[in-house]
């Protein structure tokens, strides 16, 4: 077998595997997040996770894919591994920043759901016994 061929599928039977572990986690603690923010809607706090765990994968499995090729010239099974050491290691960084980024969201969702709307200002009375102006010029 092909040297390259070999990386190609080492590359590939490593990052698939690694890629759905970190969406798995994501939407398993991802879920409980979101039920405690969503608490009045539960059905709300399951679709957020899914739609963020899809996107999760979209673009980690996209950057895995466009990431997969290499115009190296491997003939040694020494360079086959220093090629996969390159790319696992760029797409386990690029996975963490995914999932700091999913992290950042799930925060601002929650600062957001949690934070105290302010009270209305409330609307001044008119004084009984007080002439009021039309709300809107006679014709």
């Amino acid at each position: 077998m092909d040297h390259v061929v070999l990386a190609y599928a080492l590359y590939l039977l490593i990052s698939i595997p690694l890629t759905v572990l970190v969406a798995r986690t994501l939407s398993k603690h991802g879920r409980t997040f979101l039920a405690e923010v969503f608490a009045d809607s539960p059905g709300l706090a399951n679709a957020v996770n899914q739609l963020l765990v899809v996107g999760f994968y979209l673009v980690s499995l996209g950057f895995v894919t466009l990431f997969l090729t290499s115009g190296a010239d491997i003939t040694t099974a020494r360079e086959v591994f220093e090629m996969l050491s390159v790319k696992i290691g760029t797409v386990a960084l690029v996975l963490g920043a995914m999932h700091l980024l999913n992290v950042l969201v799930f925060n601002g969702i929650r600062r957001r759901h949690l934070t105290p709307k302010p009270a209305p200002v409330p609307v001044p009375l008119p004084y009984p016994g007080v002439p009021q102006a039309p709300p809107f010029p006679a014709p």
